[in-house]
């Protein structure tokens, strides 16, 4: 990839790919982590701790930068309807971890980028374009091969664990994700606009779940539990949300939104790290056709976009 225009806000551009690398990582994190913790609490409780949790860490932050200005009735539909689609994924997620593995998971979340890409060209008439379809095609074949482990059979009798289809389903809300932000963004500020999600997201959670809140049993919850939503509030939200900020501005939405395609090596390794041994050698073979689809959309995207401030669109959104 060409880097030639040098350093963009006195820095190198390799250190902006670094802090997403980093941010990658962290995110690669949260299917270990939220397959360590799927079990201890029922899904919908598990996800409004870690929005409330989140949302009150975030609160300091937006405060100080912006003030808290309560938001129109209108305001709170826009927010609402994204952060439904946010609550169905990670709702969907803890429950999928139940019957299928962290790196299944992060195998089929390379799918949201292209079909992200698919609902804009519907919704916001956006087109996909060469990169980003070839991209599709490559984390479709890991994905498929995977799944299936490298067996055509299975592969034709469709036979998909029931934790990798509710996943699945889960993904199909995710890509909804930045075509609904372009499509309902007005102009704030996008820590504005995550921080009120948050709320709303909360609410979304209360009615989801909020009945069952009384017969959960607090005083029993593995510490191991309460660590992993801490953990996944802090570093796999709040820090990935401003390191995916920082680098946005200077690589532009779609160089950003390409690391999710790493999210499977990533995991393969943290779980190898962590003593959990490596998959079978077939498994591997089809992570290592999700790669190609990294540097892909590397090459395919357009320059390099460094605006004076930062874009208020999350990574995925604009060519």
């Amino acid at each position: 990839m060409k880097q030639s225009s040098g350093r963009a806000g006195n820095l190198p551009l390799w250190t902006f790919h670094i802090l997403m690398l980093t941010a990658a990582t962290l995110v690669s994190t949260s299917f270990t982590v939220g397959k360590a913790i799927a079990h201890g609490m029922d899904p919908a409780i598990l996800t409004l701790i870690r929005f409330i949790l989140a949302g009150l860490l975030f609160l300091p932050y937006i405060y100080k930068c912006y003030g808290i200005e309560r938001p129109s009735l209108a305001d709170l539909g826009r927010y609402a309807c994204i952060s439904g689609a946010l609550v169905a994924f990670f709702w969907l997620m803890f429950l999928s971890l139940r019957w299928t593995s962290a790196l299944n998971t992060s195998v089929i979340f390379t799918l949201v980028p292209g079909i992200s890409g698919i609902y804009s060209a519907i919704i916001l008439r956006e087109r996909l374009g060469r990169y980003r379809v070839s991209a599709l095609l490559f984390a479709m074949a890991g994905a498929l091969w995977v799944i299936f482990q490298g067996d055509l059979t299975k592969l034709l009798s469709l036979e998909l664990g029931k934790g990798d289809l509710i996943f699945f389903y889960g993904c199909l809300f995710m890509a909804a994700y930045t075509p609904l932000v372009k499509l309902l963004h007005r102009g704030e500020s996008m820590a504005v606009m995550t921080f009120w999600i948050l709320v709303t997201g909360v609410l979304w959670l209360l009615i989801l779940g909020g009945n069952r809140l009384a017969a959960v049993d607090w005083r029993n919850i593995e510490p191991i539990v309460w660590a992993g939503i801490v953990y996944l509030s802090i570093f796999s939200t709040i820090i990935t949300f401003f390191l995916t900020q920082i680098s946005t501005i200077y690589l532009g939405p779609t160089r950003v939104m390409a690391y999710s395609y790493l999210y499977p090596p990533l995991v393969l390794l943290i779980d190898w790290g962590l003593g959990h041994g490596l998959p079978p050698l077939r498994t591997i073979a089809g992570l290592l056709l999700i790669v190609p689809a990294m540097v892909i959309v590397q090459r395919g995207s357009r320059g390099i976009v460094t605006p004076p401030h930062p874009s208020p669109l999350p990574p995925g959104e604009r060519e």
